[in-house]
């Protein structure tokens, strides 16, 4: 059996990759594939529990890069590799590439530090296709103006993620073959196309 594919999508908190994750899926599934989507922080039981303390609890900089790779530890092992091993393909709504951006570039904590633990957690399993979702920060900003409940990322300073969209575009120029950078300044109808389209290629169909 066929090993299945892990696609993520990224991008700062506002730029509009949730809007498309779904449509996403279901253009896979249209193409004969299982799809598992899933998410990050979170996506097992544990991992919902440390997502909640993630976006809402105070903590030290180091706890909580430390609690997004234990979160996605049981990802991987409970949902992750056991689904690829199926051949199924596994659409996550964030992965290791957020952790670089929001903890490294966001917070400022040492990028060889998330390297070590990056290999510690999963070496050499990496997505085989990562969608960086990538908007001006202001049009992001607007676009969280009327969202309710921010978390406690979402509420940081606009300098935070001046830093978190950097970190994004230097790892989407450091792995071009692996990341592929959406302009989601346009329209919905043709973000959707070129998704839609995406899929397709990456599906060999």
């Amino acid at each position: 059996m066929a090993t299945g594919k892990f696609i993520t999508f990224e991008g700062v908190d506002g730029a509009g990759k949730s809007t498309h994750i779904a449509a996403f899926a279901d253009a896979v599934r249209e193409l004969g594939k299982t799809v598992i989507s899933t998410r990050e922080p979170g996506g097992t039981a544990l991992g919902e529990q440390l997502r909640n303390l993630l976006l809402h609890q105070a903590m030290h900089l180091e706890t909580e890069a430390l609690l997004m790779f234990a979160a996605r530890r049981e990802h991987l092992a409970q949902v992750i590799v056991p689904a690829l091993a199926r051949g199924d393909w596994v659409i996550s709504d964030r992965f290791t590439d957020a952790t670089f951006a929001y903890q490294g570039g966001g917070r400022g904590l040492s990028l060889d530090k998330l390297s070590q633990l990056e290999q510690w957690v999963h070496g050499d399993l990496q997505p085989d296709l990562t969608l960086l979702f990538d908007v001006p920060l202001e049009v992001a900003r607007e676009r969280l103006k009327n969202s309710r409940d921010l978390d406690k990322f979402e509420q940081e300073q606009e300098d935070f993620f001046v830093r978190v969209r950097q970190v994004y575009l230097q790892r989407a120029a450091q792995f071009p073959h692996r990341i592929r950078v959406i302009d989601s300044t346009r329209p919905i109808a043709d973000i959707s196309r070129e998704i839609q389209q995406i899929a397709v290629d990456v599906c060999g169909v």
